[in-house]
């Protein structure tokens, strides 16, 4: 079985989408210095995603429920407005230069210590004040998707070096696979991952707390009160934090437990099983109203599992719908926050001439 293949197999789906396969470009407005905004729509048989290259972010995905009707599982505008004007919640976006957290906007590489913006209390957050998410991609069209390309310079934010990084986006049948390359000329620091918020009830249908969540993992890494991992991995057996098996994510979200009190909810990084570089399960996601499920394959060290903690009703999506605390849920494949600092974890350093390469899919099924 492929890559592209992994995953429960649609059944009996029945979907108004056409052109299988066809990739279309449109204009999708202006930044405020004038600079054009592109979005793209991939259709296969079964899904229909949009990508724009404002912070190559993942504005849509279509896709069918037990029914066969259609719906968005991805939180997120109906124009570039609401993307500019939303400076909190990185919805869909690519985040970097580091995603995820840095403790005191600090880290020492090659001997050196680098100074990176306090965008999130005393901690770097997403890669600082204007992230990758911030920035305009630039897009060419490849077969069953488009890739973005940005090229970050020396000094981007505090950051060595001079970075490019390409990050595909695909669809093939009901696998949305996203890839991501990047090189530098000199030694950094990376940790890209893509930000979406998903709810299989379809966007607008509530909270996501009745969804049944499994991470494949037996180990987080637990934070202090500024969600920076204490450099510990813990095991997850007789916690809430224990997604071994399905479990319905409302169930023990508001346990008398330490880390949930800290993030108001789950916004932890779990450790995958299996090697970093190789294709492993990390999540799956089953709606029991819709049917609809979505299954990640990463080769990714780890998982963010984040329940929109800090969703307050301040933004709005289409047909004015409230983005409210627990509408959304996201599953960041990443390395671990804070890895510089962590000689233990999974190193984030990229060494000038050398290319990083990972991949992460989102499978999307139903079951009856």
């Amino acid at each position: 079985m492929t890559i592209r293949t992994l995953g429960v197999m649609v059944v009996g789906m029945t979907m108004a989408i056409q052109a299988h396969g066809a990739v279309t470009k449109a204009a999708f407005g202006n930044t405020p210095d004038g600079t054009a905004i592109e979005i793209y729509t991939l259709k296969s048989d079964a899904v229909e995603a949009r990508v724009m290259t404002y912070g190559a972010r993942l504005v849509s995905v279509k896709t069918a429920d037990k029914a066969g009707k259609v719906g968005d599982v991805v939180l997120g505008y109906d124009s570039l407005a609401g993307y500019l004007a939303d400076g909190k919640t990185y919805f869909g976006a690519v985040v970097g230069r580091y995603g995820n957290r840095i403790a005191h906007g600090q880290f020492t590489l090659d001997g050196k210590t680098y100074e990176v913006p306090k965008n999130n209390g005393e901690n770097s957050l997403h890669g600082g004040t204007v992230g990758f998410d911030k920035l305009v991609w630039k897009a060419r069209e490849v077969a069953e998707g488009v890739e973005m390309t940005l090229v970050s310079k020396d000094g981007d934010q505090g950051y060595p070096g001079t970075l490019t990084a390409h990050v595909r986006y695909t669809l093939h049948h009901n696998a949305l696979r996203i890839d991501y390359s990047m090189t530098t000329d000199k030694d950094t620091v990376v940790n890209l991952t893509n930000h979406s918020y998903f709810n299989l009830g379809g966007v607008g249908s509530g909270t996501i707390l009745d969804e049944e969540m499994m991470i494949a993992a037996d180990k987080y890494t637990p934070t202090n009160s500024g969600l920076i991992p204490t450099g510990v991995l813990a095991p997850v057996e007789g916690t809430p934090m224990d997604f071994r098996k399905p479990v319905v994510i409302g169930k023990r979200i508001n346990d008398n437990f330490e880390q949930l009190k800290l993030a108001g909810g789950y916004d932890q990084n779990w450790v995958l099983r299996g090697s970093n570089g190789e294709i492993k399960t990390a999540a799956r996601v089953h709606d029991p109203v819709t049917g609809r499920v979505l299954a990640v394959t990463t080769t990714e060290p780890g998982v963010q599992f984040y329940t929109g903690n800090f969703l307050d009703g301040t933004f709005h999506g289409p047909n004015g719908v409230v983005y409210g605390k627990n509408t959304g849920l996201c599953l960041e494949t990443q390395h671990f926050p804070d890895s510089p600092n962590h000689p233990s974890f999974p190193t984030t350093e990229l060494k000038a001439g050398q290319t990083r390469h990972s991949m992460t899919t989102f499978t999307f099924s139903v079951e009856k």
